[in-house]
């Protein structure tokens, strides 16, 4: 039998839509709350103790490096198929490709050390 070589587009397709669905369903709550709701006094304004507090647990930041990482990977590859389709720069693909995805590990790798950085 042929060696045939798996290809890393479902993993690209996986990270994009759990980054659409996280988009979809987590920033609009986070701008809700921290654009509209405590600003014009809607909700009372949690103190700095508080939100520190709530920053400082492990959950919170597990869930914030989530949030990073799997919108930066949607802003891949939703940037690479711009690229590719709105531009067509097609023959270009291997730097498209390195230079999105790169920048999405590079991106979570900052998040994961500044969370895991802060105390």
């Amino acid at each position: 039998m042929a060696d045939r070589r798996r290809s890393p587009e479902p993993l690209a397709w996986l990270l994009f839509s759990i980054g659409g669905t996280v988009a979809a369903l987590l920033v609009p709550v986070l701008l809700v709350l921290f654009g509209i709701a405590f600003p014009t006094g809607l909700l009372p304004t949690p103190n700095h103790a508080h939100l520190l507090a709530v920053l400082r647990h492990p959950a919170t930041k597990i869930v914030l490096l989530g949030l990073c990482v799997t919108l930066l990977f949607h802003w891949a590859h939703r940037f690479r198929y711009t690229l590719y389709d709105g531009l067509q720069l097609k023959e270009f693909s291997a730097p498209i490709i390195a230079f999105c995805y790169g920048a999405a590990v590079l991106g979570s790798v900052a998040a994961a050390y500044l969370l895991l950085r802060s105390y």
